[in-house]
């Protein structure tokens, strides 16, 4: 089965592509030759993951699916939220998004955090969604060369190593885009396959 992933980011594609079984052929906006730019505009992820959808699954006749992911810092109000991509401005970089969210934390900050996912899949005309969430803290000092975004300074709870530490699977094991997915991928096989 055809599932298109309203991404532009090779990483996250790299990501899911371990954890959907062949059954399901992932094919990235670059695959289908969708380049146009769209807009987050929501005030909430999952507002995002249905925008990103809804403006995939306009042009072409296969299932869709976007995801959009926040880091939530509990003692900045959840900060980055819904900016955690564009947090320092655009373009958006991942080391200046992680300065910006360091400098705001004080060496007595509890930096306590969350990763939230929303998926937004749109199949055979009907809307539905997956959230996935993993509880940690944040760092001071980015550790690890692996992963992207916030993860060299995000340790999962029940970890001694930040997200950067841990080798893909180790991280597929127990992560928030995971958790959203294996939802999804659940409901796909029951859909499709029972």
């Amino acid at each position: 089965m055809d599932l298109i992933f309203a991404t532009h980011n090779a990483n996250k594609a790299k990501e899911i592509s371990v954890l959907l079984d062949d059954k399901f052929n992932v094919l990235t906006l670059q695959d289908i030759g969708f380049t146009t730019e769209i807009e987050e505009t929501g005030t909430t992820l999952k507002e995002n993951a249905f925008i990103k959808a809804q403006a995939v699954a306009a042009q072409f006749n296969l299932p869709v699916f976007a995801d959009d992911t926040g880091l939530e810092v509990f003692c900045l109000n959840n900060e980055p939220g819904v900016r955690s991509a564009r947090y320092a401005g655009e373009p958006s970089d991942a080391n200046q998004n992680m300065d910006l969210l360091l400098s705001k934390l004080t060496p007595k900050s509890l930096n306590e955090a969350r990763f939230v996912t929303w998926i937004c899949l749109m199949i055979n005309g009907k809307i539905h969604f997956f959230e996935g969430s993993l509880n940690g803290s944040i760092i001071h000092q980015k550790t690890g060369m692996n992963g992207f975004g916030y993860d060299p300074i995000f340790v999962p709870e029940n970890h001694a190593e930040t997200l950067a530490q841990l080798t893909l699977e180790e991280k597929n094991k127990i992560s928030h885009r995971a958790k959203a997915f294996f939802k999804m991928k659940d409901f796909l096989f029951k859909q499709t396959f029972s």
